[in-house]
């Protein structure tokens, strides 16, 4: 098979100037591709910004003979957002690729969690993608193609200690996702979660000792692919980390019915849990008609 490449299209990048960002963006320009690459060079917690993240990462790219602009716009934004795609169509004409990767932590337990540490997070993780996402995707659908990536988290997916705001931020990306998956199928729009196990600046101290085995640049192959055109992968959620790939899904049990018409009991559901959350013969539903059609299934039987 040929090799993947870039030529003609272009990708905006969150968090860029760094991490995980700034490897899939030397990847994607140096396959070709014109990069926006977005930070606003602020510290891990959101405070302060600097130029000087994004730049460096953009003289990297035209360094190596690709093409590149900086973008210091904030996410938590819409104009932010709009800002940014507006960037890529200013200097390049389309936009092609959103890999919405930007974030940030307020790590606290639940108890002690004040709703600003809550609000913040929203508005970088999830309201940030959604800001960015929604202009993008109107000029993908008039270019009838577009890739996206969603950044989410095990903490989001499985919850983690202290990451209430965290995880309930990437699970809602998770939605985010297949909303765009669903939308944007007739207009070859693709639209994809990655839950990242890496060493950036976000996670070196949450990893400990096997932060030295999880380098960011392990990631990279799993997104370059996925925003390719060779790839007609959407809907999917990936786990990813030090050289490993699996896909993570919802799944749905046969569970039990308790017949047409019934009214059940609590006493009749506690007595059913076994075949309620019994795995085998699960489905893997692609949307909210998959569920129903199973729920028509019982009652035709």
């Amino acid at each position: 098979m040929s090799d993947i490449r870039f030529d003609g299209k272009v990708a905006l990048i969150t968090g860029a100037g760094g991490g995980l960002g700034k490897t899939y963006a030397m990847d994607l320009a140096r396959r070709g591709c014109k990069v926006v690459v977005n930070d606003l060079g602020g510290k891990a917690d959101g405070t302060g910004a600097s130029a000087s993240m994004a730049d460096t990462t953009v003289k990297e790219i035209e360094s190596a003979g690709g093409m590149a602009v900086a973008n210091y716009d904030s996410v938590a934004t819409p104009e932010g957002g709009k800002a940014m795609v507006q960037a890529a169509i200013d200097n390049f004409g389309r936009i092609d690729i959103v890999i919405n990767n930007a974030g940030i932590l307020r790590d606290k337990t639940f108890a002690k969690l004040e709703p600003a540490e809550l609000e913040i997070v929203l508005d970088v993780h999830l309201k940030g993608a959604f800001y960015v996402s929604q202009p993008a995707f109107i000029k993908m659908k008039e270019q009838n193609f577009g890739r996206f990536i969603f950044t989410a988290s095990a903490a989001g997916l499985l919850g983690n200690f202290g990451q209430t705001n965290y995880g309930a931020a990437k699970m809602g990306l998770v939605g985010l996702c297949n909303v765009l998956a669903l939308e944007g199928a007739k207009n070859n729009i693709k639209s994809n979660v990655i839950a990242p196990i890496a060493r950036t600046r976000l996670t070196e101290q949450l990893l400990g000792p096997m932060a030295e085995t999880l380098d960011a640049e392990c990631v990279t192959p799993l997104v370059t692919y996925l925003v390719s055109e060779q790839s007609d992968l959407t809907h999917n959620i990936f786990s990813v980390g030090g050289g490993r790939y699996a896909r993570m899904f919802v799944g749905l049990t046969k569970g039990w019915f308790a017949g047409k018409g019934a009214k059940p009991s609590a006493e009749q559901v506690r007595d059913n849990m076994a075949r309620i959350r019994d795995t085998e013969g699960y489905l893997i539903p692609d949307s909210i008609a998959d569920e129903m059609k199973e729920m028509l299934k019982a009652f035709s039987a």
